[in-house]
């Protein structure tokens, strides 16, 4: 029910964000389209809350081990689903694992002594980099905001990646782009591009609580960021 209830939000929330045409003319709204992705934006919320409480956990280490670390860290979920998340970093084709830490659902965020595959990590890692420099050429040299990367290998052994904008340190809630990627099981071919991005990236200034509009009046239906949007920043606005 309360799954059934949040959707119906959501669903009103769309029809806001994405102007719907005459009814002579509008399409259906495609639910499972939408539901698809709201699920996707669902577990990319979980996802960030477990790097945002690793990463504040990691900062709290060592100096000295600090300073090995790379680019190439993620999280991940094991069979019982339970979040973990690795930092460390690639070289020569090889990942140096500095920290392993497990989330809990209450956001305790512990170090741990367990390897993990160091497979996993490369290919992970690799993927990252793919989607990274995609990105970087789609961009064309454009001024962009911080973004942050999600990654999750699929059961055919490819790589799902997004490249969402992330919450700005100065407080801005931003969108405007998104880069969406599934890539090969060897984690250096792009199978798929699903990104999307507008003229200009756009945002909103938190801190301020008030109703807020998105413009995606070019598109018919939602995009996945767009619904990450929404659900992500929903405790900062008083309607979006």
């Amino acid at each position: 029910m309360k799954k059934s209830i949040i959707i119906l939000i959501l669903l009103c929330l769309a029809y806001s964000v994405f102007p719907q045409k005459s009814s002579n003319t509008a399409p259906k709204f495609d639910v499972a389209d939408f539901n698809k992705k709201f699920e996707t934006a669902a577990w990319l919320v979980e996802y960030d809350f477990a790097a945002w409480k690793s990463t504040d956990e990691v900062m709290k280490q060592d100096k000295k081990e600090l300073e090995r670390l790379g680019k190439e860290w993620f999280c991940f979920q094991d069979k019982n689903r339970n979040w973990h998340a690795v930092y460390g970093k690639l070289v020569n084709d090889k990942y140096d694992l500095v920290f392993h830490l497990t989330v809990d659902k209450t956001g305790k965020a512990s170090v741990i002594k367990e390897k993990v595959d160091e497979k996993f990590l490369i290919l992970h890692s690799k993927a990252l980099e793919t989607a990274q420099n995609q990105m970087q050429i789609a961009l064309k040299g454009k001024d962009a905001p911080k973004f942050n990367q999600y990654i999750k290998q699929n059961a055919d052994k490819s790589f799902s990646v997004w490249l969402l904008p992330a919450f700005q340190t100065n407080g801005v809630a931003v969108y405007g782009a998104e880069f969406v990627y599934t890539i090969d099981q060897n984690a250096t071919k792009i199978l798929k591009d699903e990104s999307y991005m507008q003229e200009n990236f756009r945002g909103f200034q938190t801190g301020n609580p008030r109703e807020i509009w998105l413009n995606y009046s070019e598109t018919e239906k939602p995009t996945l960021g767009a619904i990450f949007f929404v659900w992500y920043y929903k405790p900062y606005f008083t309607n979006i």
